[in-house]
């Protein structure tokens, strides 16, 4: 299962994107351009369809609709977002929210669309809406009761998953309070512990065998509770002593523990992974591995990864296509998104021998960025 295609309107730095996607998805352009905002339309989709979140939960956490709202909209109020999904059963299905906000800057649903095969399934606003407008500050995404014809697509938006580990979160005592799945890792090693042990061992298991190429010191990974009951990672280093190399997670570099995170969470489940920048705090020899091993994991457990990055060592992969590169470029009135496959230039320079990232990375530079050299003077 995975996004085929995503649709943006009035979505914060673009007034207007509508790209196809693959099943590995690599995100570049200069800074501040969108790329984290591009990832998060899909997160927004996924907040909606929790079960735990909704409509409401979705667009206040993103401080109100006025704040997801280009600056750069100016006719058109609404808000929208629409991807293509195949649920894997043989049909095509689509997922269209509109939403604004009223008087009261209360978010409210302008339009919910899903369709299959072309044919509208459900439509909003309609008979009911009506009668009661109260209704439109809900989808029905997020109702159980109302999303019986198209349940599969509620089910798929709340089991994306979103991972950028921040190994300062993981090291503080009181990391598991008040988070449950933290994508930052707040709450990471309390997942870990809350997995069955069977899995649990297995994947830690896998997990020590590859972190050996990364970090050739490492000999093993267990998880274990202390007497308050907290989790730690604990990691066996090579040392003249037995068994006197054990270290907790508190030691652990921080390279270690975003690698350690990214290859949880490329076994943990099927849904669609959503990466910001996996290269940080990872030697340029791994990073250049990485879409390699996207590419393994989505053939095995046929899952989608969409990530963003900066790194012209990851880009840098023969295996990558140019229709997997999405380029945002930005401009006056908002950032663009191309498919790197579109652009005439890329091309050429692909077929001239260049890598993706000679191709690429140049046109994500800031212009002028050399004036840098000046601070201080």
């Amino acid at each position: 299962m995975r996004f085929t295609s995503l649709h943006l309107e009035n979505w914060k730095n673009f007034l207007q994107a509508n790209v196809e996607l693959r099943k590995r998805v690599f995100i570049v352009g200069p800074n501040a351009s969108g790329k984290s905002n591009l990832l998060d339309a899909f997160r927004f989709l996924r907040d909606v369809a929790d079960p735990q979140g909704g409509f409401q939960r979705a667009v206040r956490l993103r401080g109100g609709a006025s704040q997801i709202r280009s600056l750069h909209a100016r006719r058109y109020p609404n808000v929208a977002v629409e991807v293509g999904i195949d649920l894997d059963d043989s049909a095509v299905w689509s997922y269209r929210l509109e939403f604004s906000q009223d008087n009261q800057r209360r978010p409210i649903v302008k339009k919910e669309l899903v369709k299959k095969n072309n044919r509208v399934v459900m439509e909003r606003p309609d008979n009911e809406d009506t009668k009661d407008d109260a209704l439109l500050s809900q989808t029905h995404l997020e109702q159980v009761s109302r999303n019986k014809d198209f349940r599969g697509i509620a089910e798929f938006l709340s089991s994306v998953r979103y991972q950028h580990i921040v190994p300062q979160l993981i090291r503080e005592p009181d990391r598991s309070i008040g988070r449950v799945r933290d994508p930052f890792g707040g709450d990471f090693l309390e997942q870990l512990a809350l997995t069955s042990t069977k899995t649990l061992m297995s994947r830690l298991k896998r997990i020590a065998l590859a972190l050996q190429i990364a970090v050739p010191q490492l000999e093993d990974l267990k998880l274990e509770r202390d007497v308050k009951g907290v989790p730690h990672l604990r990691g066996l280093y090579k040392h003249w002593r037995p068994n006197a190399g054990w270290q907790s997670e508190d030691q652990f570099s921080d390279g270690t523990l975003r690698i350690l995170g990214l290859l949880w969470s490329l076994l943990d489940g099927g849904a669609p992974l959503l990466l910001e920048e996996p290269e940080l705090s990872l030697h340029s020899a791994v990073v250049r591995v990485l879409p390699s091993m996207f590419a393994r994991v989505g053939r095995r457990a046929s899952r989608q990864i969409l990530l963003s990055t900066h790194s012209a060592d990851l880009l840098t992969d023969v295996g990558i296509s140019p229709e997997e590169v999405l380029l945002i470029v930005p401009a006056p009135e908002g950032s663009a998104v191309e498919v790197a496959a579109q652009s005439r230039q890329i091309r050429t320079l692909l077929r001239g021998g260049s890598s993706m990232a000679e191709a690429v990375m140049p046109r994500t530079a800031p212009k002028g960025v050399d004036q840098l050299t000046m601070f201080g003077d």
